[in-house]
């Protein structure tokens, strides 16, 4: 999701130079919802790459439907995950095909697959990576100030009603516990010792029955509340709503920060410098862990050594503006 998020937006930098392009996005269907309701995305397909995992016959299924996808034409086709799956699709879709170069992605042999090769080292930041493979090919030229100053870029509909959730008196803080792995896991003794240290209205959201335990953990040791189960386009709508979000570095998280959202994100076994884009109002704090990120260690659990006082202090100066 994540991944996802750092691509999107290029979309408003391409659509301010090219008003009437069409944008076609190929997508992993379980994260249709992060692109849903964008008004700079003409058409959004899914495709079901990860169940060839599971079934190996999928595999020719899956190349029938991107073959069918293929008879659109594309007058160009931009490969923003640099990965030999990734690039086989973009090799199917289209005879003008942009991507990484040899030297700028983890699987190099992907850079095979496509006509014209785009250089961002790969331990520039992720968002400047994004930027750099899909906006060089359109000679669309950009620069740190104008990400800065980035329009908000994710689209919801208000299914939800979340009024009884949000506290009018207290500042709105939502968590995000969970991560795809569990080295990218803060402590969740250290998230109960934040709710009961912080007089503001926390919220818990999860995504699996995993981050579900450790969201129920943190309920049980403090006054958080654990929401139920949310789309990706009610997590949206809700991330619009707090007034901070603090969570791991994962897909949930970097929405706040595409919605301009408040937002602090722990970093241990990865990059913070890579992974996401400081500004005012979207901070990081790190482990001391020097990450590596050509060679992640996923058995670094340095996360879990921060100091929760440290969290604290930073989320007290952005929410009540040191007052506290």
């Amino acid at each position: 999701m994540g991944d996802i998020i750092h691509a999107m937006l290029a979309l408003q930098f391409i659509k301010k130079s090219y008003p009437n392009i069409v944008i076609d996005w190929f997508v992993e269907k379980a994260f249709i919802g992060v692109l849903e309701n964008n008004p700079h995305i003409d058409n959004i397909y899914a495709l079901d790459l990860k169940s060839i995992k599971k079934n190996k016959k999928k595999l020719f299924s899956q190349i029938r439907l991107i073959k069918t996808y293929s008879k659109n034409n594309y007058d160009l086709v931009i490969d923003a995950q640099g990965l030999i799956k990734s690039a086989i699709v973009t090799r199917i879709l289209g005879k003008n095909r942009f991507g990484f170069s040899k030297t700028s992605t983890r699987e190099s042999l992907a850079s095979r697959l496509y006509t014209k090769k785009v250089d961002s080292s790969y331990s520039k930041n992720v968002i400047e990576r994004n930027l750099d493979v899909l906006l060089k090919p359109l000679k669309i030229i950009y620069n740190e100030e104008q990400i800065l100053n980035k329009e908000a870029f994710l689209f919801f509909e208000e299914k939800v009603d979340f009024t009884s959730s949000l506290s009018k008196s207290k500042k709105n803080i939502l968590l995000v516990p969970g991560a795809s792995w569990s080295s990218k896991m803060y402590s969740k003794e250290k998230y109960a010792k934040i709710c009961k240290n912080i007089d503001a209205n926390f919220l818990l959201a999860w995504g699996n029955e995993e981050e579900k335990e450790i969201v129920e953990f943190i309920s049980k040791n403090s006054s958080a509340v654990v929401l139920p189960k949310l789309s990706l386009n009610d997590l949206k709508t809700l991330v619009s709503k707090i007034d901070l979000l603090v969570g791991n570095d994962t897909g949930p998280t970097h929405m706040a920060w595409a919605l301009n959202v408040p937002s602090i994100t722990i970093f241990g076994c990865t990059p913070g410098y890579r992974n996401t884009y400081e500004t005012k109002i979207n901070k990081i704090i790190e482990s001391k862990t020097i990450v590596n990120p050509e060679k992640l260690n996923k058995e670094d659990f340095s996360i879990k050594e921060i100091d929760e006082n440290v969290i604290m202090r930073m989320m007290k100066e952005m929410l009540f503006e040191g007052k506290c």
